[in-house]
């Protein structure tokens, strides 16, 4: 997903976030505030997938 998009659609996005990704706490999700690259840091960090898997599970999410 385009970070603009992302930026864009937060608010939206912020709460199918805590339902996907239980993990996620509010302060994470206050830090990322519309950072693709810091939602996929803090995926990273909760769940211990490597980048390339934590892209490909939040793409697939961000596009359904």
């Amino acid at each position: 997903m385009n970070e603009d998009i992302l930026k864009g659609k937060w608010l939206q996005i912020k709460g199918k976030l805590k339902n996907w990704w239980g993990k996620l706490t509010d302060d994470d999700l206050e830090q990322i505030d519309g950072s693709y690259e810091k939602l996929i840091g803090k995926i990273q960090e909760r769940y211990g997938h490597n980048r390339e898997l934590a892209e490909k599970i939040c793409n697939a999410k961000l596009a359904s």
